[in-house]
């Protein structure tokens, strides 16, 4: 399946000067004054198939990089996937097919929904296990003949007819992709199972027809059925738990998807209709039953629920919601029935949104990945140079049967090396990582993020929105006449009519215990406040100028308590009758409950905690105090090129910062940071800068992601270790090595079972990272 988004490279020196384009401007030349065009490169993602190891990789990107118009390609064997970005004047999908084609591979560009790729991938599944239960079958009578049996009259022909369906029918695609490769003069792990199993096989019937040819020469030659047969078994059935454990890598992607309901109840002249959602169009009414599914994203427009966004956000606890609240596909309607109109479906939903993030996320490509690449690009190569040194050396320097014993080793050589772990430590790791932050609330965008945040040094807070709930409340209302229904009712009514920001906070504090009166008057007076009338007297609620302007002197009590609410920063209104002062109501915007406790986690992490403001020093060194933040990490007042300029200045001085923000004005310093990170609740321009998002906004989920990045690059390492290691012990050992010391030779069956086993161990090293608590 092809996705497709927009990118804009505008003036982009790599672009400009790229070797596809003649290394000459594609543009105007920099010294004139005319105005540059502008590129437009999309970026889509393709399905590859016929990768089998790290090389492939190698091939596949090498193809799709060296085509004109192609500005970026990363390819990913754990998801099997390629992301490219290029120039649609220059290139297009079917010029992409080509080149993977020429390379030996296969790239679909046709479009096909995740059931049909499943479907694909299921098919080849089950392909790989019938190929490796029937290889089996035929593999144990081979392996008892020739172990206990190899005496009995025609053994050398019963093994011959027992290998030959092993190696020609069940081993088929090695050979037929080997073919492929070296066809374009390259080669992968699929040459080195073809050519190891092959010259077995060659050789074995070639003493089987012609047994006198090493008898006349006095060389002990034997048939090696056995061999070919069984690494062959081996092989599938490593490649088949190899694809079952990396389809459990995935698992995030299905759990997401399986969020989304197949059908949803919609309104349709009256009527209820049960409706698949691909057919939801926006607009339409829909109806919510408890325990049901949310289709697609909207508005409640009748009715009211508990709804469960767990799954979204992170949060355990169901959250209430009403008429023109916004209710989002793939959460649990919990109690009550509603009705909501869809305003956004398919693809564009939030659940859709996070799918293809993650997706995208998935198949990108970890720095780390780059060197491994490298070294899988001449791995298999060097493979070979060892494989045809070790032969030589065997028929040289053998005091006997030096061709047979050269021949053999050289098989185990070839057999035992194995790019497959090399090629699957990376992306394993990332593609489960990646989905256990997904399932956490954690949406992180690429391999990169995941991998550089652990080493963040400093991370710095914006305070709005951030470290408070980025909304104002009221902290506390004193009364100063008798605190009756009736002057609630009047309170309430007249900032229902007000647009003032700190109207809501009153609305919201009284909603529940205040009833509306519709008859109410209002006129709003600028700089003060606003003037109501209600049942034919007039009240006030404004700013202290505007009290004083009605004549109304403070009492030493009231004075105290304006004194006490402003050191405290809160923003204060004042109610008043025409005569006396009737309340003062304190309002600020309040720190998130978990943003103590978080901002304690992080400093326990060895991360300094700064934290940024527009606000007044004051404000902000108050905040700072009741959070945990030391005063010489304030930074207040600041503008947002401020913001971007400290960001700078912190990186200058060597530290690797993490910036956290939700606005708008927080975007440019979140692009200069080396981690940047969202919250969910902020802007859409915020969450589109940042590397990472924290859905729910709780900053308890900034360590969870520390975390979460350290345990999978650990992962990595281990996967790395474990995939080079086996290469620099096993392959000397297959070549005997050991020999001259004790007289140990490795047999080629062992070889391939160890070379599964390999693979199997680097993918559920990583699967075991889903059981990791962060």
């Amino acid at each position: 399946m092809a996705t497709l988004n927009n990118k804009s490279i505008l003036n982009n020196k790599s672009i400009l000067n790229n070797k596809n384009f003649g290394g000459k401007p594609a543009f105007a030349q920099p010294d004139k004054n005319i105005l540059f065009a502008e590129a437009r490169a999309i970026k889509a993602h393709f399905p590859i198939s016929g990768m089998s190891c790290a090389s492939c990789v190698v091939h596949v990107q090498s193809a799709l990089s060296k085509q004109p118009g192609v500005t970026n390609a990363t390819v990913n064997l754990a998801t099997a996937t390629a992301s490219v970005e290029y120039l649609p004047s220059v290139t297009n999908p079917e010029k992409l097919k080509n080149a993977v084609n020429e390379a030996g591979y296969e790239l679909i560009i046709e479009e096909k929904d995740d059931a049909e790729i499943e479907t694909i991938h299921n098919e080849h599944l089950s392909e790989l296990k019938k190929n490796w239960m029937l290889s089996l079958i035929f593999a144990i009578p081979l392996v008892a003949i020739a172990m206990f049996f190899h005496t009995m009259p025609y053994a050398e022909y019963i093994m011959w007819a027992l290998s030959t369906p092993i190696v020609f029918i069940f081993g088929k695609q090695f050979f037929v992709d080997a073919w492929k490769q070296a066809k374009h003069l390259s080669c992968n792990m699929d040459t080195l199972v073809a050519l190891s199993t092959g010259t077995a096989y060659l050789f074995s019937v070639f003493n089987t027809l012609y047994t006198s040819f090493g008898t006349n020469k006095g060389l002990d030659l034997h048939a090696y059925f056995e061999v070919s047969g069984v690494v062959i078994a081996f092989v599938l059935l490593g490649r088949y738990l190899e694809d079952k454990a990396k389809k459990g890598t995935a698992t995030a992607i299905k759990q997401l998807i399986g969020l989304q309901p197949e059908t949803a109840t919609v309104v349709k002249n009256g009527q209820f209709a049960e409706t698949p959602i691909k057919e939801i169009q926006t607009g339409d009414e829909i109806v919510v039953k408890p325990g049901e599914k949310i289709a697609v994203d909207g508005k409640i427009v009748k009715g009211n629920s508990f709804i469960d966004e767990s799954m979204i956000s992170g949060e355990p606890l169901p959250v209430e919601k009403g008429e023109g609240e916004k209710v989002f596909a793939g959460t649990i309607n919990q109690t009550g029935s509603f009705h909501f109109v869809a305003e956004k479906v398919g693809k564009n939903t939030l659940l859709g949104q996070i799918i293809k993030m993650v997706q995208e996320a998935q198949g990108s490509q970890a720095p780390i990945q780059k060197t491994v690449d490298k070294i899988s690009g001449i791995f298999i190569p060097i493979i070979g140079m060892i494989a045809i040194i070790t032969f030589f050396a065997w028929f040289f320097l053998a005091e006997s049967n030096g061709f047979t014993q050269g021949l053999l080793s050289m098989v185990t050589v070839l057999v035992i090396a194995c790019p497959c772990a090399l090629g699957l430590a990376t992306p394993t790791a990332i593609m489960v990582g990646i989905g256990k932050g997904a399932a956490n609330g954690i949406l992180i965008k690429g391999a990169e993020a995941l991998e550089k945040t652990r080493e963040a040094t400093a991370i710095v807070l914006d305070k709005t929105g951030t470290i408070t709930e980025g909304k104002p409340h009221v902290t506390n209302i004193k009364w100063f006449a008798e605190a009756t229904p009736e002057l609630k009712n009047i309170l309430y009514s007249i900032e229902s009519y007000s647009e003032h920001p700190l109207a809501d906070a009153i609305k919201e504090h009284l909603n529940g215990e205040a009833r509306l009166y519709k008859d109410a008057a209002t006129t709003t007076i600028p700089g003060r406040g606003i003037l109501g009338e209600v049942k034919g007297e007039k009240y006030f609620i404004g700013n202290i100028k505007m009290t004083e302007e009605q004549g109304i002197i403070f009492k030493q009590e009231e004075k105290e308590w304006i004194e006490s609410e402003t050191n405290n920063s809160n923003s204060i209104a004042l109610f008043t009758g025409t005569t006396s002062l009737l309340a003062i109501i304190a309002i600020a915007d309040t720190i998130k409950p978990t943003s103590l406790e978080a901002i304690e986690k992080m400093k326990s992490q060895g991360l300094k905690v700064y934290m940024l403001t527009g606000d007044s020093k004051r404000s902000a060194n108050l905040i700072a105090n009741q959070v945990g933040i030391d005063e010489e990490y304030v930074k207040a007042s600041m503008l947002p090129s401020q913001k971007a300029e400290f960001i700078k200045k912190l990186k200058d001085n060597g530290e690797i910062v993490a910036m956290v923000g939700d606005g708008i004005n927080d975007s440019g310093a979140l692009a200069i940071a080396d981690v940047s990170i969202a919250m969910g609740k902020g802007s859409d321009i915020a969450m589109d800068v940042a590397q990472i998002t924290i859905i729910s906004s709780d900053l308890n989920k900034l360590p969870q992601a520390i975390n979460l990045s350290k345990a999978t690059v650990r992962t990595i390492r281990q996967n790395l270790f474990w995939a080079f290691i086996y290469n620099i012990i096993g392959v000397p050992i297959a070549a005997g090595i050991l020999y001259p010391i004790d007289g140990f030779l490795l047999n080629p069956m062992i070889a391939g079972a160890a070379m599964a086993l390999s693979s199997v161990s680097v993918v559920t090293n990583s699967l075991l990272l889903k059981a990791k608590k962060i």
